[in-house]
């Protein structure tokens, strides 16, 4: 089975908090929060990004997430590869203070396509 090039990719943006954010004094959480809500607004309004949800898991994971289990997702429909990219790049332009978003947070991108069952897979009468 080939993938259709019209179809849009299915996308699950993995976000980590890493020790930065936990070293904060908690005067300084408020600026954070507030650059992450922006970069979260600004994915949302990216031409070819339509977010279908997203997942916040702070109360099973508590400190720094480094890798699964992340801390917070994004699932989105994104048109291509460049569009994901320039998500993920929000983390690099979005600015807390003098430091940008990657300071306190990681992304990474998981790509794929929508879970079908194929045409080509015979399937047992129930």
């Amino acid at each position: 089975m080939t993938t259709n090039p019209s179809e849009p990719l299915r996308v699950l943006f993995c976000i980590g908090i890493n020790q930065n954010f936990f070293d904060l004094p908690k005067s300084g959480i408020g600026a954070v929060w507030t650059a992450f809500s922006g970069m979260m607004s600004e994915m949302g309004q990216m031409d070819g990004v339509n977010v279908i949800g997203n997942m916040d898991d702070d109360s099973h994971v508590v400190g720094p997430s480094d890798g699964w289990p992340w801390t917070c997702y994004i699932l989105a429909d994104v048109d291509r590869q460049e569009t994901v990219k320039a998500a993920c790049n929000l983390f690099r332009t979005t600015m807390v203070g003098e430091h940008a978003l990657w300071h306190y947070a990681k992304i990474e991108a998981r790509i794929g396509r929508a879970l079908i069952i194929r045409d080509d897979v015979p399937v047992a009468a129930g």
